[in-house]
């Protein structure tokens, strides 16, 4: 019996060591740890229940019989972050660089599989070569299973992506339909095809990094929703955004112990808004002051910098926000802004997670380069989100709300469930200038003549009191009770039940 006992603790040795030494020392140098550091860091320790660490693939060509290790590349099982449920693999660049076999792959979706079963998220750590050569179309075959899984675990249980190594062709897709990407500067990258092949086709000289790097993805494609220094940084994040988010769609998100007075008022508040409307301000300082010890979870920080998106805790439960960003762009809605809020916003709507919006937007951005690329169409994309999202959806309108860009931010039409508006609030068509200039276009040549009709509409419509009157405004509040307003405004919505017509699904405006 003792043989036994010994010749497995000898097998599990074997498989832990991966790659060997050599090849764990060299992840060492590169500044990466092995896949196994990595799980020991995103799990809560000892909670890691390891699935299928024998298994070895079963190709023979290319003298690959000769080259098997078991586990073959990919740690996978389950474990637990602050005592919740969650699946993981990790890929081990040791093992023939990570590369994804017929087995790899199987390994992959039996997991999926699991998590889909028993309503609890999976997080993939990425640092693959891509698909294994040596074995063909089997290797191909096996990215297309896990994608197939990828689709029809969206909107049932989370997918977190934490790229933390090379992920190149084909291996793109399972993360690009995640519902959030992560990865870490300097030794990440992610592209459908590299630097060589790029030179080869359109004779462009590109590093991988620029082509594809953490910088890449976070600021202008958006594919990747944050970066970070290193592997340890990156997975305390990802353990801190699980903590926020429900197991699956059948569970509401985790309450967790608040020590912040729900009624908490903070009269600086009462002087954000600046005397002159032209002037920007911040409005994350508006989202961290009604938060629950002041935590925002920003996401996609460094794109879109018009449009703020993240999470906070209200009374200890999470609270999706999308908030315009005055600072930049004057917190006008573009093309980018709109396809970072709308798909922010069908994530919560997808996890029950209650929406907030913080409103301070003058319009869409004009321009040549908006129209010919689509603004129409990508606007729509985060009006049909707001309209669609049955999640309680409660709205703040700060200082302007002009045209439509005020219907598209969760306003009253879109079926949004308690707006409020702050006594700064300018809800109108557009400013007073243009109005003025547009009505009055034959008085033009009169300066004191418009400058008194800009003055009678500023009167009339630089306040929120005319959309009071309609009842599209629920309250006008004030600034420093706004913390207090939306914690009474949520928990009033906590058994809210919409039902929309029945469709087999919707055909949002891609």
């Amino acid at each position: 019996m003792k043989d036994i006992l010994d010749q497995l603790e000898q097998r599990r040795a074997d498989a832990r060591l991966g790659g060997g030494q050599a090849r764990i020392d060299r992840q060492h140098q590169n500044g990466k740890l092995t896949a196994r550091e990595r799980l020991d860091v995103l799990l809560d320790p000892g909670s890691f229940e390891e699935y299928d660490m024998f298994v070895a693939h079963r190709a023979v060509d290319f003298g690959m019989e000769q080259q098997k290790y078991p586990g073959d590349g990919v740690v996978t099982g389950w474990g637990t972050i602050n005592g919740r449920q969650v699946y993981v693999f990790s890929q081990d660049f040791t093992v023939l660089g990570g590369s994804l076999s017929e087995t790899h792959a199987q390994k992959i979706c039996k997991i999926m599989d699991m998590a889909l079963q028993n309503g609890a998220p999976v997080i993939g750590l990425n640092d693959s070569g891509g698909a294994r050569i040596q074995e063909g179309v089997a290797s191909l075959a096996g990215y297309a299973e896990v994608f197939q899984r990828n689709i029809e675990a969206s909107g049932v249980i989370p997918q977190i992506s934490v790229i933390m190594g090379p992920c190149a062709g084909g291996a793109v897709y399972s993360p690009a339909m995640t519902d959030f990407i992560f990865m870490v500067r300097d030794s990440s990258y992610m592209f459908v095809t590299g630097p060589d092949v790029v030179k080869t086709v359109t004779n462009e000289t590109v590093t991988s990094e620029e082509l594809g790097g953490a910088s890449t993805h976070t600021t202008k494609s958006s594919v990747a929703d944050a970066a970070y220094e290193n592997d340890v940084e990156a997975l305390a994040e990802v353990r801190r955004l699980v903590d926020m988010l429900p197991l699956s769609n059948r569970e509401k998100p985790p309450v967790r112990p608040s020590f912040d007075d729900a009624d908490r008022g903070d009269y600086s508040l009462d002087t954000l808004i600046p005397d002159n409307a032209n002037t920007p301000y911040d409005m994350k300082e508006l989202i961290t002051k009604i938060a629950d010890e002041g935590d925002f979870f920003e996401m996609q920080a460094a794109y879109a910098k018009n449009i703020l998106t993240g999470f906070i805790r209200l009374e200890g439960r999470t609270v999706g926000v999308v908030a315009n960003q005055p600072m930049v762009l004057a917190g006008c809605l573009d093309i980018a802004a709109s396809r970072k809020a709308a798909r922010f916003v069908r994530f919560c709507d997808c996890f029950e997670i209650p929406l907030l919006t913080l409103v301070d937007v003058p319009g869409f951005l004009p321009g040549t380069s908006q129209e010919w690329n689509g603004v129409i169409k990508h606007g729509a994309k985060l009006l049909f989100a707001y309209g669609e999202a049955t999640v309680p959806k409660v709205t703040v309108i700060t200082r302007k709300a002009y045209g439509g860009a005020y219907d598209v931010m969760a306003s009253k039409h879109i079926k949004a469930d308690v707006n409020y508006a702050w006594p700064t609030a300018e809800i109108a068509v557009m400013g007073a200038k243009g109005a003025v200039e547009i009505i009055y276009r034959n008085e033009l040549g009169d300066p004191d003549k418009i400058a008194a009709r800009t003055a009678d509409y500023e009167q009339a419509f630089a306040n929120p009191f005319k959309a009071a009157e309609k009842g599209f405004i629920d309250e006008v509040i004030l600034p420093h009770s706004t913390r207090r307003r939306l914690t009474r405004a949520f928990a009033s919505l906590r058994n809210k039940k919409q039902a929309l017509p029945w469709k087999k699904h919707d055909n949002i405006p891609l």
